[in-house]
């Protein structure tokens, strides 16, 4: 659980850097925009590596809760919604500007249906941190108005949506080669 809790850490907290302006533009000034950007990808790397190697040896016995039933069969229609919402954030269509911040709004989604779907004390700490990330960031960059302007194509929408279906679909089917967990009928 060390592992995983320190993967969090430097993941989740490297990624905290744009709620700080401050102290992410004396980084940058330091270390320059490249070498910024090479440091915060290096450390994003390690930590998510942590991350996975720390999950896959947390013990999986342990319940903190009972799993959500609604959360279990809402599951494969909020990970539709996450996926979709996910590929919007880096396509200018109508979604990304209604939603404003789709990557954090997916990643809300994403961790928590699978907080309350789950109950064991590892998939706590992951969605929960998550969630708890997103929720901050979201709020910052509420705060600091952090929003692009650009003129949306409904086409974009469309790979958005095609996209974003097709990534629930065969993370739906490969979930319990990649993760342990049987989700869908037609999963392998």
């Amino acid at each position: 659980m060390t592992l995983l809790v320190a993967g969090l850490v430097l993941f989740l907290g490297i990624h905290l850097l744009p709620t700080l302006p401050r102290l992410r533009a004396a980084l940058v000034s330091r270390a320059g925009d490249r070498g910024y950007r090479i440091a915060f990808s290096v450390a994003s790397a390690v930590g998510l590596v942590m991350i996975v190697a720390g999950f896959g040896r947390a013990p999986r016995a342990e319940a903190l809760f009972a799993p959500s039933p609604l959360a279990v069969s809402a599951a494969p229609w909020a990970m539709a919604l996450a996926f979709t919402l996910f590929a919007a954030a880096n396509l200018r269509g109508h979604l990304r500007r209604i939603v404003r911040h789709p990557m954090l709004a997916g990643t809300i989604v994403w961790s928590g249906v699978h907080l309350a779907a789950n109950g064991k004390v590892a998939s706590s700490v992951l969605f929960g941190a998550f969630l708890a990330w997103a929720l901050v960031d979201l709020a910052s960059a509420i705060r600091r108005r952090a929003v692009r302007t650009f003129a949306p194509r409904i086409t974009h929408d469309a790979i958005a949506v095609a996209a974003g279906i097709a990534a629930m679909l065969a993370f739906a089917m490969l979930h319990r080669v990649l993760f342990g967990v049987r989700v869908v009928p037609f999963g392998l």
